[in-house]
């Protein structure tokens, strides 16, 4: 057994240390990084965003540290905080493979950010708060340190697969979080207490396949579906999904690919139809 510093509890070897070397998230992975993406192009589009900071930055499954590549992409300064060095060295070996500048931080104590107020444009974190002893303290920094743009997103307690995880695949996973953080009316509450504005709150991350954060061939084992076709069509060499090979130019075709899936996320329908399915919630707030 080992510590995993991403969730602070006693757990087998950390999975984020494997996705340091293998860029091979999953399908899903890939579709949640660039969905969130074609998001951040519309904060991008609609506000005036030049500096970034991500703390913590290893809320989402995968490859760590890399939620932000696209905003660096688009010209943006970016800082990222994280709480392990191991984990933060590996990082900076991924942006100096993409060949992107960043500013990397470590600090353990999130309860206070090294940094001056106002100093980012944008302050975000992408599904980390339940892993945090003191979420409410991480969001408050968020709130000091920003300018502008606090944006927050956590998994959808409200989807079908998250439980389809809960009760099934994944029970021990729940024991090792804070779930209250999976609650949109407490993280908005936080952030108004910290006198920001919500000016959005909604739904991201809605491909047509319910979200249990594990690979495919993964979750038929722990339902106990034993096939040896579908065993060879979610594993092997032609099940590679990997955002890196399409921000490293090797796979380019990946976005047109998710785009194919994508068709849930334009449907202009209001939010609140599509929470049933979508992954995770988001909110938006302002200090203006």
């Amino acid at each position: 057994m080992s510590t995993d510093l991403r969730q602070g509890h006693r757990v087998s070897e950390p999975t984020w240390k494997r996705y340091l070397a293998d860029y091979n998230e999953g399908l899903g992975l890939v579709y949640e990084r660039l969905v969130l993406n074609d998001y951040l192009d519309r904060l991008l589009k609609n506000y005036h965003v030049q500096t970034v900071l991500e703390a913590p930055l290893f809320g989402m499954a995968g490859v760590s540290g890399i939620n932000s590549v696209h905003l660096a992409k688009q010209g943006c300064d970016v800082t990222l905080v994280d709480v392990n060095a191991e984990r933060l060295d590996g990082i900076q070996r991924i942006w100096g493979e993409l060949g992107l500048r960043c500013r990397f931080v470590l600090r353990e104590d999130l309860t206070h950010l090294p940094f001056d107020d106002d100093s980012f444009d944008l302050a975000w974190e992408w599904a980390g708060l339940w892993y945090l002893p003191d979420a409410a303290a991480l969001l408050g920094e968020l709130g000091r340190v920003s300018r502008h743009l606090v944006f927050v997103a956590m998994p959808n307690r409200l989807q079908v697969g998250y439980w389809l995880r809960k009760v099934l695949v994944d029970k021990e996973f729940f024991r090792t979080v804070d779930e209250r953080w999976v609650n949109m009316r407490l993280i908005k509450s936080v952030l108004e207490n910290r006198n920001l504005r919500i000016v959005e709150d909604g739904v991201l991350d809605i491909p047509p396949w319910p979200d249990t954060v594990m690979p495919a061939a993964e979750l038929l084992r722990r339902l106990g579906i034993r096939s040896k076709r579908l065993e060879r069509q979610f594993s092997g060499d032609d099940w590679q999904w990997s955002t890196m090979d399409y921000y490293l130019g090797k796979r380019p075709e990946l976005k047109d690919i998710i785009d194919g899936y994508s068709f849930l996320e334009r449907i202009p329908l209001p939010w609140r139809l599509k929470v049933i399915w979508a992954h995770h919630r988001y909110v938006l707030g302002s200090k203006r």
